[in-house]
């Protein structure tokens, strides 16, 4: 099972290396692995999708709670939260299927971003489904696509970038 964990971390030089070297140390399956500032520009956000089991998963946090600079763990797995990815898509297009794609980039949100002769890069952001199935789609056509690691948010008035202790 995937657990989606959420980190407050220093942001200090390193950090996110100490992190990724805990968890490659001692072989944890991660998945996916995003970081970027918060409101506070003292203090990183780091989102983990680590698969494992339970037992795993409350090893892992309990290592992660070790390293100085970590604020604070939360596992998001079974919180309500709003869960996210970014993709960009680079596909081969012709001019006969140009407008095609353009209509499918519109079901699911997605933005043209750039419009070559023969190519098109193609923007979306949403849920890991919507991604899958929007690439799904459009893979006969896919020349590269870069994808973002998941970012993920607690729903509700509760803010996760409270210092005050670890969970």
């Amino acid at each position: 099972m995937n657990h989606t964990i959420s980190l407050l971390v220093e942001n200090n030089a390193g950090v996110l290396s100490r992190v990724s070297g805990l968890l490659s140390g001692r072989g944890y399956n991660v998945e996916s692995f995003s970081s970027g500032p918060t409101l506070d520009p003292e203090i990183t956000r780091i989102t983990l999708v680590c698969k494992g089991e339970d037992e795993i998963i409350d090893q892992i946090k309990k290592q992660l709670n070790k390293l100085i600079e970590v604020i604070k763990v939360t596992d998001l797995t079974h919180k309500p939260t709003l869960d996210r990815q970014f993709a960009l898509i680079k596909i081969s297009v012709v001019h006969g299927n140009r407008g095609e794609i353009i209509q499918l980039a519109e079901v699911f949100g997605a933005s043209v971003m750039d419009v070559g002769n023969n190519t098109m890069i193609l923007e979306v952001t949403g849920g890991e489904k919507k991604i899958e199935d929007f690439v799904e789609l459009l893979n006969g056509n896919i020349i590269e696509i870069a994808r973002s690691g998941l970012v993920s948010m607690e729903r509700g008035k509760k803010s996760s970038t409270q210092k005050t202790h670890k969970d």
